[in-house]
């Protein structure tokens, strides 16, 4: 598929910019959007890069970037960037970050390219054609239960109101998981659950350019994602399960003895 190869051509132009800022920029450099959410200039660089050679490649598609770039286009797709998917971590010399670059037609996903510019490593998806780990094919984990699982999750900052659902939720899983890791970046921990390293992935109240790419990766890896109560409206809503089906299941019963999506409104 083109666009596949056309995304990580956009990936490595914005890497290029992330990697020459990388170890030089701190949190001086960096502006709040809003609290305990940073923006830095390699995060805007990153993005007009990506943006510049998309729009070049793809005239006709509408743009969705996490720093503001827009574009409406006729051809009913859209790309949707994180030019820098992990800024606290990169703002704090904390080597996981990514880049992700989802494509999706109507309303669903089609293409995706996840980006480890550190290791120099591609995460790729294409509906209907698999995913892979540098041109190797992914597949999700073959564990079961939550019971041994090693999870994934994000904290809730930009949504701090449902801090003490999300603590409920987190006891209840830890109670059970092998392990459970907060590493930074949405993008990645979507890409390694599609890979098997994780055995499951949940968080709260993320953006539409933190998931598009790396759901695809874990449906086409074999997995199951859906909202926190099994649904189909995490993209618009951001909160996610992505899993094994078992694990998925497991997961989406012991969230529901805590909450309900409809409970979870921005």
């Amino acid at each position: 598929m083109h666009e596949v190869e056309a995304a990580i051509q956009a990936a490595k132009l914005g890497a290029d910019i992330l990697l020459r800022h990388w170890q030089q920029l701190g949190k001086a450099d960096a502006d709040i959007k809003s609290r305990n959410d940073w923006v830095s200039r390699a995060d805007r660089e990153s993005e007009t890069a990506i943006v510049t050679f998309l729009r070049d490649e793809f005239p006709n598609d509408s743009l969705l970037g996490e720093e503001g770039a827009a574009a409406k286009g006729s051809s009913g797709r859209t790309w949707i960037i994180d030019p820098l998917d992990g800024t606290s971590n990169y703002l704090q010399h904390f080597p996981i970050w990514s880049i992700s670059i989802g494509l999706k037609s109507g309303n669903e996903m089609i293409a995706g390219v996840i980006y480890e510019p550190l290791r120099d490593l591609f995460f790729t998806a294409e509906r209907g054609s698999g995913a892979f780990r540098d041109g190797v094919r992914m597949h999700v984990s073959d564990q079961r239960t939550v019971e041994g699982a090693f999870l994934a999750t994000g904290f809730p900052f930009r949504a701090q109101q449902f801090v003490s659902i999300y603590c409920a939720i987190f006891q209840d899983v830890i109670s059970h998981a092998k392990g459970v890791r907060r590493a930074g970046s949405a993008a990645l921990d979507l890409a390694y659950t599609a890979a098997g390293i994780f055995d499951g992935f949940f968080e709260l109240h993320l953006s539409p350019w933190d998931v598009a790419a790396g759901s695809l990766m874990i449906t086409e890896a074999g997995g199951v994602v859906s909202d926190f109560s099994g649904g189909d409206r995490w993209f618009e809503r951001g909160n996610i399960v992505g899993a094994p089906p078992a694990i998925h299941a497991e997961l989406i019963a012991l969230i529901g003895r805590h909450v309900r999506e409809e409970q979870l409104t921005r």
